[in-house]
Formats: structure tokens, sequence, C-alpha cells
């Protein structure tokens, strides 16, 4: 697999029970858990800022 064609690749996710809370502090010195929605979030970003290579030929 490529970066290339990354983002259309199939892969079989198999979710694993969480075992223990995953949590950031903020700006204002609170505590905020992370969800799988902000790491699912956080990933289609990154995959939008993905700079495919040129061309060649």
């Amino acid at each position: 697999m490529t970066l290339q064609n990354s983002s259309e690749a199939k892969i079989k996710v198999i979710r694993q029970p969480q075992q223990l809370p995953c949590s950031y502090i903020d700006a204002k010195g609170r505590e905020v858990q992370i969800t799988e929605e902000m790491i699912q979030q956080s990933c289609r970003e990154l995959e939008q800022r993905l700079v495919k290579p040129a061309q060649r030929g």
C-alpha cells in the first residue's frame, strides 16, 4: 500500500474494548476524555491535508 491509494484501501476493523480512558488537559486546566469520534475527525483532517505526489510523465 502506498500513500497515493491509502484512502481507498479497505481494511477490516476489529474494535477492542476500551481498557482505560484516555484524556488530555485543555487550556483551561480541565481534563477532557478523548473519544473515538475525536480520533476519527483528526484522521479525516489529516487525510485532507495529505499532499499527493506530482504525476510523472
